[in-house]
């Protein structure tokens, strides 16, 4: 399904609907979840939280054993960063064109 244009995903989990667009394998933005900020699939946990503690000097271990509850993978941190750099070279490349 599409909404706005953008992949639109529906799933039933633990017997309630779970929706969201997809921006990667781990990472989503579920309109009810968060206010939509990006958000590792399945979780309540915001990327920018993981962002924040790397930037911080954390390593992607560190952060694993802090949030091991919420089952991330080193996979999905690592996407993450992946998406982060991709967002900035993007709006770079925005900024040059517009100069």
């Amino acid at each position: 399904m599409k909404k706005n244009g953008k992949k639109f995903v529906r799933e039933l989990v633990g017997g309630e609907w779970y929706e969201y667009v997809p921006l990667g394998k781990h990472i989503v933005a579920a309109p009810e979840i968060c206010g939509g900020r990006p958000t590792f699939k399945y979780t309540r946990l915001e990327v920018s939280v993981i962002l924040d503690l790397i930037k911080a000097g954390h390593t992607i271990k560190d952060v694993l054993r802090k949030y091991a509850h919420s089952e991330i993978s080193t996979e999905a941190v690592e996407e993450a960063l992946h998406l982060a750099k991709k967002a900035f070279l993007r709006s770079a490349s925005r900024m040059k064109a517009a100069a």
